[in-house]
Order: structure tokens, then sequence, then C-alpha cells
């Protein structure tokens, strides 16, 4: 069903005129940066994306031998020591790796903006530090397990069980001093806002995969209310670790590949035979900026953020307990879609893609892809998706802050990244294809977490 146009009756109360008045400012993105299964950087994430290839392979970094999954989506040569002033280079110790690919993903975002921030030292600011909002969504982070099992072994009985007794009266303080301090979510948010003295509103959102869309909406939020006049915005998340992996397990969303190589035999959005997921790590971070004041420092925009809705399902599944065949409430789905046309003062008609979930779980697959029949109807078999699971995985948190990033590169090239598919979708547009030039006024990007968050974003040409 196509939605009509956004109306709202005005207000003469001078307090909402101001707000109306802020409202009508129009919230550009100005800078994109990424971590991804391709590399580090924008550029590296669109070639990749635009070569056909997949970034899915056997995990490097450490030996996947004891879970069923073994072909994952591994970021190499990430390090968060260039993405940092010299004077701040200790404080990468105290950093997870997902702390890491924001750090990363943020310093990309700005340089790719033109953006002047306390990261330059002895530059002068392209804003005040007061003007300059974050919002970052994470997932949960994982403790290295090298750092954790070296404390937990000091804390064993005669027989080698684990004592509680034992690590609390010793055990625990073998880990390092500030070992809390490197897996709190919010230290993604938290370095970079020190990095580039980001002292306007900030905020970390903890939605899984659909912490960047939300974290995205809250920038544009803060920007249209008056508050800040530039946010990074964003998510990152590394589910490659012992725990991620085994999490993502007992969910029942990870594909079993043995030792087999190709990637792309198992993930196959919105095919009822996909096999699962691969797990991915990775970034998405964006720079929002108020139209007015990204004009006067000549800023070249990639996209307009025209309209943000966000939902919840009525009944979340839990995180732990997706059984094969499960069936999940597309409300959610149809809920924020609507909100964000509304928003963008749009029909539905008026999207020329989407960049969805498409996780390549079915359960979830299938509950997407009703979701959108019932906001486009027929017409949704003929809008082109850009489904990025086979490329990168499965990257939760992290996910959506590159689906919006993909779309901002997408809506400035004018062009589809290829589509990587080895099955058979039913109902929408998502089987393999190259990447192809294309005209796009209006891209949709819409993203759903199992917990039964939904966010959607609708993002205009510039």
């Amino acid at each position: 069903m196509a939605m009509g146009k956004h109306e709202s009756m005005p207000c003469s109360h001078p307090g909402c005129r101001l707000h109306l008045l802020s409202m009508s400012s129009r919230v550009l993105i100005t800078g994109v940066g990424a971590a991804s299964a391709y590399g580090v950087g924008r550029d590296a994430l669109w070639s990749g994306l635009c070569s056909g290839a997949t970034g899915l392979r056997r995990a490097k970094r450490f030996d996947p031998v004891g879970f069923s999954t073994r072909l994952l989506g591994e970021i190499e040569g990430l390090s968060a020591k260039d993405a940092v002033p010299k004077g701040y280079r200790k404080a990468v110790k105290v950093m997870a790796r997902d702390t890491e690919m924001a750090v990363v993903a943020a310093q990309e975002a700005v340089q790719d903006a033109g953006l002047v921030t306390r990261y330059h030292e002895g530059g002068t600011p392209s804003y005040p530090s007061g003007r300059v909002g974050c919002h970052i969504g994470a997932g949960l982070i994982a403790a290295e397990t090298d750092e954790l099992t070296s404390a937990l072994a000091t804390s064993t009985d005669e027989s080698g069980r684990f004592d509680l007794g034992r690590w609390g009266a010793g055990g625990i303080e073998n880990l390092q001093p500030l070992w809390m301090l490197k897996y709190l979510p919010n230290m993604l948010a938290c370095h970079v806002t020190i990095v580039h003295g980001c002292e306007g509103p900030s905020n970390t959102i903890t939605c899984a995969e659909a912490s960047g869309l939300l974290s995205l909406g809250e920038s544009l939020r803060v920007i249209q209310r008056g508050a800040a006049d530039a946010c990074i915005s964003g998510s990152a998340e590394s589910k490659l670790n012992f725990m991620g992996l085994l999490r993502m397990a007992n969910a029942g969303r990870l594909a079993d590949t043995g030792d087999r190589e190709d990637a792309l035999a198992f993930v196959k959005p919105y095919d009822p035979k996909s096999a699962g997921q691969l797990a991915g790590e990775g970034g998405g971070i964006l720079i929002l900026e108020r139209s007015e004041t990204a004009a006067s420092r000549n800023a070249q925009p990639y996209a307009s953020v025209l309209g943000f809705g966000a939902a919840m399902s009525p009944a979340a599944v839990d995180t732990l307990m997706l059984a094969p065949g499960a069936e999940l409430d597309p409300s959610g789905v149809v809920w924020s879609v609507q909100s964000a046309l509304a928003d963008a003062g749009i029909m539905a008609e008026d999207i020329d893609a989407i960049v969805p979930h498409a996780a390549g779980q079915t359960s979830m697959d299938a509950c997407e892809a009703e979701g959108l029949r019932r906001v486009f109807g027929d017409r949704l078999s003929s809008i082109p998706l850009v489904t990025l699971t086979p490329a990168i995985g499965e990257c939760m948190a992290g996910r959506a802050g590159l689906q919006a990033a993909v779309a901002a590169v997408c809506l400035r090239e004018q062009r589809l990244p290829a589509r990587l598919h080895a099955g058979a979708p039913e109902g929408v547009l998502a089987g393999s294809a190259p990447s192809q030039a294309a005209r796009l006024r209006r891209v949709l990007v819409c993203c759903s977490s199992l917990g039964g968050c939904h966010a959607a974003l609708v993002l205009g040409a510039a």
C-alpha cells in the first residue's frame, strides 16, 4: 500500500514556530567512512561490492575449527594507531576491536568530508566543538580470549574446575586495571568524541542490527532541532570471536560450512533454501551536516537525509530462541518504513532502490520481505535491492551503518553495486546481477534486529 504526503497543522506558539523552522533545514551526508571484509575505507568497500567477488573467506585471525561455520567476513590491516593523533596512541591499548573499527571509520569519514576537527592539531576546526554531536551504534563487545582466560586460569580448584571463590579472592586481580573500559559499548562513541572534539549531543544505541540506522536517526533529529550543526554517526561491531560466534550459532543463524571455501553456496537472501548466515565484522560512519553550514564550507554532499522511521514488533523474539521455520511479525518493518516515507513527505512509488537487511536467514528474510510487500505491493518485485550479506557477512550492529554508507555512495555514483546470489530469491529483485548504472533519486535503507527493533531511512540525491 502506498503512503500519502505527510501533512501537519501549523502551530502559533513561538516555540513551535522555531521548532518547525529548524526542522525545515535539510540534513546532508557529506562524508563516508567504512571498514569491511573488503578492507578499510569507502573506496575499498565500493570497489569490492562492484567487483562481484565476495569478501567472505576462512578466518585467519583465530582458528574456528570448533565451530561448524568457518567462513567469515574478516577485516585485514585494521589499526586505530593511524587514525588518532600521536599523543593519543597509548589509548589504542584499551580499545576493543569494535572501538578500533569505529575510530578508523570515523577518521575516514571526517577526512572524506574535508572537516577539520581536534584530530588536526593546530588547525582551525570547521565547527565549534559544542556544535558537533556523535551517535554510534554498538553491540555486545566480547572480551578477548587471551586476556580473559589468563585470569580465569588462576581461579581453578585442584580438579581444574573454575571456582568463584578463588576468582573473587585473587583471579579477578589478574585482569588489567582498565579492563572494563575496553569492553563498554559506549567506548566507540567515547573515543571518537575525544579524538575529534565532539562536545555536542552524544549517545550510544545498542539495538543489535538496527543500531546504525537508529543512531543516524538520532543525529538527524539533533541537527533538525538545532542542537548541533554536524554529527559523526553510524555503527560498528565485530562478531569474529568465540563468544560472538557462539551466540549467533545458538540463535540458529549460522550456516554449517564445514571446510568448504565457496561462501556464496550458503548465504542466499530471500531464498527458502538458504543455509543461513556467515558472521562478519565491520562498521560504517557518516558525517551528517545541516545544509546551510555545509554549503558555507563548500562541502560536496553524497545525499540528503529525507526521512527516518523506527518501530518495534508487537512480539519480539528472544535472540537465543530462533527455531527453524519460526514466523516473525512483519508489522515493525511496515511501521518503520511507512514512518520514514511519511517523514520524507513521499510515496512508496517514489523509491528507486532499497538497501535492506537481506539477512540470508530464512525466517528473518520472510519477515522482511512480507513487510516490504505490504508497503510496496506488487511493485516490490521490480525494485532493485542492494544486498550486502553475501559480500561482507552479518556484521550485526555494524551492518546498518554500512548499509547507509553504501546507499549514500549509490546516490552519488548513480550506480548499483554487483549483487551476489547463487540461489533463487522469491518475490524480490535480489538475484545475481553485475554492477550497473541506475537513475537513483531516492533510496530506502531498512534494517531489523531479531530482538524486535526496526528502523528505516530515506536518502535522496544531493
